[in-house]
C-alpha cells in the first residue's frame, strides 16, 4: 500500500469523503493520509472520515486518528 507518486506528473487528487465511497473533485493520482502525509493511490484508498474529509493509510491509522480526535469527550 506505501506508494510514493515517482514521476513528475503524478498529480494530487482532491476527493470529497462519503459515507461508503468518495467523489473525485479534481482528477489525479493519489490522495495524502491526513496523519503520515503517505501517498495512497486512488484504487488502494479504503480508509477516510466522513467528518473530518480526511484519507488515511491504514485502518490502524484510522482508530489511532479516531481515538486522538475523541480523547476529550
Amino acid at each position: 500500500m506505501n506508494f510514493e507518486p515517482t514521476f513528475a506528473a503524478a498529480q494530487e487528487a482532491k476527493v470529497r469523503y462519503l459515507d461508503a465511497d468518495f467523489q473525485i473533485t479534481r482528477h489525479g493520482d493519489f490522495v495524502r493520509c491526513a496523519v503520515t502525509r503517505q501517498a495512497i493511490r486512488l484504487d488502494d484508498l479504503r480508509y477516510w472520515s466522513v467528518d473530518r474529509q480526511e484519507a488515511y493509510a491504514s485502518a490502524e491509522i484510522a482508530m489511532q486518528r479516531h481515538l486522538e480526535m475523541n480523547a476529550s469527550t
